[in-house]
């Protein structure tokens, strides 16, 4: 799933391709990815694209007054052509969700892999009227963020600090991924509750969280959107590295798997060596 560092290098992206440019035609090929009814689609033809930005892991597309807002979800992506096949888009067994036309005949599709469906396609004339969007917490890297307003905003949390992390609506634009790299850049258990942690190891985990993404964006930043999920997975030290070296210290990179996610994390470098109890893998060896 596309995290803030990335979905900033789209926005970017996209921000320098569409300058200039006007929605020659907005086409679907998969009726249930719109959300919204009104305004209709035909309501962007024709309209100048004044602004690309980002709310979170939303991409807001600014045509004029109207929003094209899009969320790619665990599976979506947006794959950009020079030049768009002059054909449209028909709804069938293509991985196309949908597909933004511009007036040069430049645009780029919103493609989704497999069967679970869960990218999401708004026609907005403001951004808050998308559900998403009016819940996100504050952007990690706003100027406004501060260490201290991250201390209030910890205070009381009887939450799992992981989990804490991934919450939209307590820090928006941080998932699966990006938790993972922070709490070992933090030396931090996954586990630890955080109304608990010491004023010395939240000042730690606030200057994790911040340089992790801004450096995360850095690296993302000018890399065209086909290179972008290679980018991410390199840069990880952690995240997907199950069974690798930690990079700091040496030791394995171990797991912990739920239903539908897994975390990573180095036993050495966050839990003062001790392993943490796989929930799935111990009720499989009962």
């Amino acid at each position: 799933m596309p995290e803030l560092p990335e979905v900033q290098a789209l926005v970017d992206f996209l921000a320098e391709r569409l300058d200039g440019l006007a929605i020659d035609s907005l086409e679907l090929a998969s009726f249930s990815v719109l959300k919204t009814f009104d305004p209709p689609p035909q309501a962007v033809q024709g309209s100048p694209v004044d602004g690309v930005s980002r709310h979170g892991k939303f991409l807001d597309i600014d045509a004029d007054g109207i929003h094209l807002v899009f969320h790619l979800a665990r599976a979506g992506w947006l794959r950009w052509s020079d030049q768009l096949p002059a054909t449209v888009v028909r709804p069938g067994k293509s991985p196309i969700a949908l597909r933004v036309r511009l007036s040069d005949g430049s645009g780029f599709d919103l493609t989704e892999a497999g069967t679970k469906k869960s990218l999401a396609a708004y026609l907005v004339r403001d951004p808050a009227q998308v559900p998403g969007i009016a819940r996100l917490g504050p952007d990690p890297l706003a100027d406004d963020f501060t260490l201290e307003r991250f201390r209030s905003m910890l205070e009381g949390r009887r939450t799992q600090i992981k989990g804490l992390l991934r919450d939209q609506e307590f820090i928006a634009g941080v998932g699966n991924a990006y938790s993972d790299e922070i709490l070992h850049v933090a030396k931090l258990s996954p586990f630890a509750i955080a109304g608990t942690l010491a004023p010395e190891v939240v000042d730690r985990l606030y200057a994790a969280l911040r340089d992790t993404l801004t450096g995360a964006v850095a690296a993302a930043s000018g890399k065209p959107a086909k290179e972008l999920k290679d980018a991410k997975r390199a840069g990880m030290r952690v995240h997907a590295r199950t069974g690798q070296p930690c990079p700091v210290c040496g030791d394995i990179v171990r797991e912990v798997s739920f239903a539908d996610t897994s975390l990573q994390y180095c036993a050495t470098c966050q839990t003062g060596g001790k392993p943490l109890a796989d929930r799935r893998m111990s009720r499989l060896l009962r």
